[in-house]
Parts: structure tokens; sequence; C-alpha cells
């Protein structure tokens, strides 16, 4: 089983296809991955990503929401 946590695109490389990569912030931590699935997407979008692939844009008040109750079990 997977687990994937919301990231915001906060940067895109020039590129088409499987050259087309962006960076995705997870609460600090950042990561490059392929944005080959996703040719919408645009800084700012939430994404889940999987094996360094965006595979899913999310509605930004769903991903808030995730990322808000994440933060709620953290502090605990």
């Amino acid at each position: 089983m997977c687990l994937a946590i919301p990231g915001r695109v906060v940067a895109i490389a020039e590129g088409t296809g499987f050259d087309r990569r962006g960076t995705v912030d997870y609460d600090g931590v950042r990561q490059e991955v392929a944005l080959a699935y996703l040719p919408e997407v645009q800084i700012g979008d939430y994404v889940l990503v999987h094996v360094g692939f965006a595979i899913t844009k999310l509605d930004p008040a769903e991903a808030e929401r995730i990322l808000r109750e994440i933060r709620e079990l953290e502090a605990g």
C-alpha cells in the first residue's frame, strides 16, 4: 500500500513530455518530480506523487484539508 501526501508545485522547468519536471514542496521538504502525466499542472497546484511522477492534481481546498488533518495528528 502507498500513502501519498499532497505537495504544492513551486517551480516548473522547461521541457515537454517526460522532460517536463517540477519541484514539489511538502511543508519545507522539496522534491524534483516528473510532470509528464499532468501537462496542465501549474505553479501553485497541489499534486500527489508516486515514485517520482506527479499522478493526480488535487482540488486546493481538499489538499489543504488533508494537510491540516496531518498537522493535527502530528501535534497529538
